[in-house]
């Protein structure tokens, strides 16, 4: 696979390549080293392609995430109380979970705990591989990568989605690139307030090329 476009968020990935560039490297070998063409196996219900054979998101995001696990990837989570009150929200959340809970009984509030969970960290970096429904990557932006900055788990987040190219391939309801830089622009350059960087993959031309002259 290749790496089509990228959206460089809040300066994310001059961040990478000055602080963690062979910790990036390993996200672009791993990509790189996919051949998507071997997970064309889902055959398509769809009224407009019945039939045809699609790329498996499963499949692929299966393959990438367990290539960096291998690489010390691993899942993260973040336990944290919730409040709806905005100046209580400001005070929990550069606070680890136990200073939240001393915080909160201090001031007599009650004690409504959650978490959010990323698939994949490595040296404060959170990777999210998404070829889930197009509203995962919304929440993966304003929630969950802002979430593990405020509370200091990652410095950065890099969210990987197929482009609209890949997704015509592909099964409706996965997100795709173009649009999901488009929801972040639309909010204004600074906000969700991390930095992001969006990388739109799809499949290898070049590769597709050499596939199709051996068939």
């Amino acid at each position: 696979m290749i790496i089509a476009q990228e959206y460089n968020h809040l300066n994310a990935k001059e961040f990478l390549l000055i602080h963690h560039k062979s910790t990036y490297q390993e996200i672009l070998d791993v990509i790189k080293r996919i051949d998507v063409e071997k997970h064309r196996t889902k055959v398509s219900k769809e009224k407009t392609m019945v039939g045809e054979m699609l790329y498996s998101p499963g499949e692929i995001n299966l393959e990438i995430k367990t290539k960096l696990e291998k690489l010390g990837w691993k899942d993260t989570r973040r336990d944290f109380y919730v409040s709806t009150d905005p100046n209580i929200v400001k005070q929990l959340e550069p606070l680890d979970f136990a200073a939240q809970k001393i915080l909160l009984n201090k001031l007599g509030l009650p004690l409504y705990d959650s978490y959010n969970q990323t698939d994949l960290v490595k040296n404060k970096i959170a990777l999210e591989i998404q070829f889930g429904k197009y509203f995962a990557v919304t929440y993966d932006l304003f929630v969950k990568h802002l979430s593990f900055y405020n509370g200091q788990i990652i410095d950065v987040g890099i969210e990987v989605v197929p482009t609209k190219k890949m997704l015509q391939q592909m099964s409706t309801g996965v997100p795709w690139f173009e649009k999901e830089v488009h929801n972040v622009l639309r909010h204004g350059r600074t906000n969700p307030p991390v930095p992001i960087l969006m990388l739109g993959i799809e499949a290898d031309p070049q590769k597709a090329k050499t596939r199709s002259a051996k068939k």
